[in-house]
């Protein structure tokens, strides 16, 4: 009966396609792929086994469900789930299918009979289970239940591959960066995830925290993998200054389908979040105790171009005139509601100290703006060091005095790697000298070609990425050198302010630490602190050390939250506004201390 079927379609697939949809899907079996032994009914549980791949890879089978999510043009294919399942909780219900090229591709919630290929989708062990090449037959219409999370993520999402899924337990957003040109959020089931060094010593420690963090994370997408412009459409409302979903906002309720892609679990959505965010406000800039504040604030490649409006785009930075005045313009905002007395800042385009100058500029800026407009610069007559951007320092002549010259060190990696470090001793009033010094260590990017990390600089897999031993050596070069009184005021009350590049149980940090220098937020006791946001995780990257007799003056520590948790829509380059919210990606801290006495 077969061989009369088939004879009686003696023509190309391609002329028959039309007519596919109509005949029963056991005879596509034999006619969908060429090659083809023959195939057979299963369940998805069968399809989908117990393990992290499918045991009948390479077989023909058929299937029924329901398509629960994903399409075509987005996802490459759509999410079938059987309803009901095979009430095995070790395998999901659900498979994702990939039509047959020329076969249309179902709507969600149709009823369909599958024929496919069994295949795992991406490489390694982090696959998803498909049928491919598939052909399918819409049978009719209906609506699985989803499956409910109530606690807390499950120990393996692997059961759900494919599935409908409502998770009830509060998922806490992690970070954004992909949010506008992907659609995707990553999610933390019982709070924020913390950077594993950060919280953990490298190596063993930390990868138990990341393992950890895995098993709470979860990305939520909007179904197409394919970049977009603006935000998902799971966000209908949008975004702006009174729904700015920033980091640790909560969604509740999320409904979505399990997918497992570019080596992450992920719920590809199916409803809007409307009316279950818990928007995380924005915090006021932080006020601390003592008469002399002293910040640190990472203002992102500010680069100014030749300084009469031309030069753009630069080498870093903005792309524009118009761009750069925002940007400058936020920056400016971020300052002025910090109002420190003393301000170390890095990643300032390094272009001298003449009034064409990005440092210049900026101050300009900072006091044209006021409400403060006694700001001042640190000049070093020359760089600091010879990368494109440098550190700087800028204090307020009202309320303190540069005591002495301005040092530099240039030696060792801070030659070509770490950006110079920048040190000036300062007075308040009749009280005693003390020294603020700006650094900027070497970034964890690995490099490429020439610029690539070698030897012990490459990434060691134990949590802290590449450069670590550059860093290591650029933290003791610092400290030996602040032993020096490079300064030559004798103060032995000193801040070591910046961006290190380094968690907080890195080894820099710990060989400063271990020197004797104090972590002024431990000192100060209070929350955990973070100044940054990457892969959803927060960490310190910028940090406050103190000498310990400073530390005996010290009277509190913050940060300011404007940076790092907010979405990337709100940077110079949106052009949204010209508020402090996301003018750098780092967030600034500010330190205390009663040193005018």
């Amino acid at each position: 009966m077969i061989r009369d079927v088939v004879s009686a379609f003696d023509t190309s697939l391609a002329s028959v396609m039309p007519r596919l949809l109509s005949i029963p899907a056991l005879v596509l079996c034999f006619l969908a792929l060429a090659g083809a032994d023959g195939c057979r009914s299963e369940r998805i549980g069968a399809v989908q086994g117990t393990g992290a791949q499918s045991p009948l890879v390479g077989q023909v089978i058929a299937i029924d469900g329901i398509v629960v999510g994903g399409s075509v043009e987005g996802l490459g294919g759509v999410f079938v789930q059987e309803t009901p399942g095979d009430d095995d909780p070790t395998t999901s219900d659900g498979v994702f299918v990939v039509p047959a090229e020329g076969v249309e591709g179902p709507p969600r919630l149709a009823r369909v009979k599958v024929v496919g290929k069994v295949s795992e989708l991406g490489d390694g062990a982090a696959t998803l289970t498909a049928l491919t090449e598939a052909h399918v037959q819409v049978v009719g219409r209906g609506q699985p239940p989803a499956a409910v999370l109530l606690d807390g993520p499950p120990a393996d999402w692997e059961p759900y591959e494919g599935m409908l899924v409502t998770v009830v337990a509060p998922l806490t957003v992690g970070g954004t960066a992909g949010l506008p040109r992907f659609g995707e959020i990553v999610a933390g089931f019982g709070g924020r995830l913390q950077a594993p060094t950060e919280v953990a010593l490298p190596g063993d420690p930390a990868r138990a925290v990341a393992r950890e963090n895995a098993g709470r994370r979860i990305l939520l997408d909007d179904g197409d993998a394919r970049e977009v412009t603006g935000l998902p459409w799971y966000l209908p409302t949008g975004v702006d200054a009174s729904r700015p979903m920033r980091a640790g906002s909560v969604i509740k309720g999320v409904t979505g389908v399990v997918d497992h892609r570019r080596g992450t679990f992920r719920l590809q959505m199916v409803e809007p979040v409307t009316d279950r965010v818990e928007q995380a406000p924005r915090p006021p800039a932080p006020t601390v105790a003592g008469d002399v504040r002293v910040a640190a604030f990472n203002v992102l490649n500010l680069f100014n171009g030749d300084g009469l409006g031309g030069g753009f785009p630069t080498e870093r930075g903005a792309a524009t005139f118009e761009s750069y005045g925002l940007q400058r313009q936020k920056l400016v905002a971020a300052v002025q509601a910090l109002s420190p007395d003393v301000a170390a800042l890095m990643e300032i385009e390094n272009d001298g100290y003449g009034p064409e100058s990005a440092l210049a500029q900026f101050v300009d800026a900072l006091n044209a703006a006021g409400p403060i407009t006694d700001f001042r610069f640190v000049d070093a007559l020359e760089g600091p060091g010879t990368d494109a951007i440098r550190v700087a320092i800028v204090y307020r002549a009202g309320r303190v005095a540069p005591v002495g010259a301005a040092a530099v060190l240039h030696e060792g990696p801070f030659r070509t790697h770490s950006r110079a470090p920048l040190a000036q001793a300062f007075r308040r009033g009749e009280g005693p000298a003390f020294v603020v010094v700006a650094n900027h260590f070497k970034s964890k990017s690995c490099g490429r070609g020439e610029e690539a990390a070698t030897g012990a600089d490459v990434d060691q897999r134990d949590g802290q990425s590449c450069w670590n031993a550059l860093r290591v050596d650029s933290a003791r070069r610092l400290d030996a050198w602040m032993k020096t009184d490079p300064t030559g005021t004798g103060a032995d009350l000193a801040v070591l302010l910046g961006d290190f590049n380094a968690y907080a149980m890195e080894d820099p940090m710990r060989t400063l630490r271990e020197a004797g220098w104090l972590d002024a937020f431990a000192v100060a006791g209070g929350a955990r602190p973070y100044s940054y946001v990457f892969n959803g995780e927060i960490g310190r990257l910028d940090h406050a050390l103190v000498s310990p007799s400073l530390a005996d003056r010290l009277r509190g520590a913050a940060e300011w939250h404007s940076n790092s948790d907010e979405l990337r829509v709100f940077d110079y380059q949106g052009g949204v506004d010209s508020s402090p919210f996301r003018a750098s990606d780092h967030d600034p801290l500010v330190v205390g201390f009663d040193l005018g006495r």
